[in-house]
């Protein structure tokens, strides 16, 4: 069985050139290719993810998600999923692409291209070239911490300053008499 070299480039918004060269078992799974993509960008592999099959001009094919996420729907509509998906049965072409989108919320993209076939297969995937400086992922946990920081700021200095003691009861109290007066 050949290996399978495949570059996984990172689509930034700087436009920095951030790739690495990954050399996998084409009877690999893609949960395998998974983790190894999330260990070569030093990312922490806890956020959602899914590879698309692709094509030349980097269309979104058929899904291939990291979880089974279809809640009891119909088996014939649900998507593969990466553990039981073999690398090999979803190539179609010699420079096959598929799209990877880690972390939904901060959607980190990476354009996915069979770049060539070895002789020798590695018995677990493989970095064979990294290229450029991933940034840094930002981590959901400290965020949902800086917003719950937020909101406490902001509660706090709402009851600080608003004298609830001086606010006018007959203000709540408005006059509704020309309700009707709109068409609905």
């Amino acid at each position: 069985m050949p290996g399978l070299k495949f570059r996984i480039l990172l689509d930034s918004k700087d436009k920095q050139e951030v790739f690495r060269d990954i050399l996998i078992k084409d009877t690999d799974n893609f949960e395998s290719f998974f983790n190894a993509i999330i260990q070569s960008f030093n990312l922490s592999g806890k956020e959602m993810a899914s590879f698309y099959v692709s094509n030349d001009n980097w269309d979104k094919g058929q899904e291939i998600s990291l979880l089974d996420l279809n809640f009891g729907d119909e088996v014939q509509n649900s998507s593969p999923i990466m553990k039981n998906s073999i690398i090999k049965d979803f190539i179609e072409e010699p420079d096959q692409k598929f799209l990877f989108i880690y972390d939904f919320l901060n959607m980190w993209i990476f354009l996915v291209e069979l770049i060539g076939y070895e002789n020798n297969e590695p018995q677990i995937p493989e970095l064979i070239l990294s290229i450029g400086e991933a940034p840094t992922e930002k981590n959901n946990d400290e965020l949902a911490d800086l917003l719950l920081e937020g909101e406490n700021l902001l509660e706090s200095k709402t009851n600080s300053e608003i004298d609830i003691e001086s606010i006018d009861e007959n203000s709540f109290n408005e006059d509704f008499s020309d309700f009707n007066e709109f068409d609905y």
